[in-house]
């Protein structure tokens, strides 16, 4: 097995895996299993709150039923709290992260981008959000399907959260950490997490970690304008039309899935993909219509 590629795919237990979340597995098996790499699994459990009871299991029997095969076992990132606690407490003894009391309400108005209210108030760490300094730099990166990305951090996003005041710890740092310590080489996963990627890469500078390759495969859009997610309802994979799904799939990707397997297995759909990948043909785009790709 080529170690020097470790890919991985997330879920979160908010609801049961839909069709995007398809695109995305598959995209990221088949980019790992192409060149030999390994392919981790990882439950982001971090909001308790918002899971879903049984989505964990139904997580992994849905991808079991469709074929997918994972490396090592499975973590939890429940089970990863003290990394986080230990890696907060050190940034916010350092200065570079801060307490903030800020409500909703008071930052309303302001587009998103945190205003800096608390930047220099020195309101201690207990019940309240903690929040990491941005420098006034811009990031970018080159994304191995989306091109050239970048982001000023201070002017469009602002200081931002890294442990809520509900005491959770926030996507951000979880990812960071947890990719770092897993050792992932490449992160494939939705669009709509592209312009996370620049807080993660400082984030990754300010901590001396390596930063993986980055490839981001378009949204699956409903008719309706939403993005397919648990949020909106979007309806869980049958195990019973994993090979049409996989197939369908494959196609949303780009890969040029010859009709003959059309009456092919899971399994065979997963061979023919890693034989076949070619992230080069993704399309270069933010989004997909669903409906086109029946």
């Amino acid at each position: 097995m080529n170690t020097s590629y470790i890919g991985r795919f997330a879920p979160t237990p908010s609801g049961y895996l839909h069709f995007g979340s398809l695109v995305a597995a598959l995209a990221s098996y088949l980019d790992a299993r192409h060149v030999g790499g390994q392919w981790l699994l990882r439950m982001e459990d971090l909001d308790p709150p918002r899971e879903v009871p049984g989505a964990q299991d139904a997580i992994l029997r849905t991808l079991e039923s469709y074929g997918f095969q994972w490396d090592g076992p499975l973590l939890r990132q429940s089970e990863r709290l003290p990394a986080y606690a230990a890696v907060l407490e050190q940034l916010f003894n350092q200065g570079l992260a801060y307490a903030c009391t800020c409500s909703r309400k008071q930052l309303e108005g302001h587009g998103g981008i945190y205003p800096g209210f608390c930047r220099n108030a020195g309101h201690p760490a207990h019940d309240a959000a903690i929040r990491l300094r941005v420098p006034e730099l811009e990031y970018r990166f080159t994304d191995r399907v989306q091109g050239e990305f970048r982001q000023h951090l201070g002017r469009e996003v602002g200081d931002f959260v890294i442990r809520r005041r509900d005491g959770l710890y926030a996507y951000q740092l979880a990812v960071v950490l947890d990719d770092a310590w897993q050792g992932i080489t490449d992160v494939v996963r939705g669009a709509d997490l592209l312009d996370s990627t620049p807080r993660q890469l400082y984030l990754q500078e300010l901590l001396g970690l390596r930063q993986p390759r980055y490839l981001h495969v378009p949204l699956i859009i409903q008719p309706d304008g939403h993005k397919l997610g648990k949020s909106y309802r979007s309806p869980p994979l049958p195990a019973d039309q994993a090979p049409t799904l996989l197939l369908r799939a494959l196609r949303a990707l780009g890969q040029p899935a010859p009709e003959e397997l059309a009456g092919a297995s899971a399994a065979e759909l997963l061979a023919w993909g890693t034989s076949h990948w070619d992230a080069a043909r993704i399309p270069r785009r933010r989004t997909l219509a669903e409906a086109r790709l029946r």
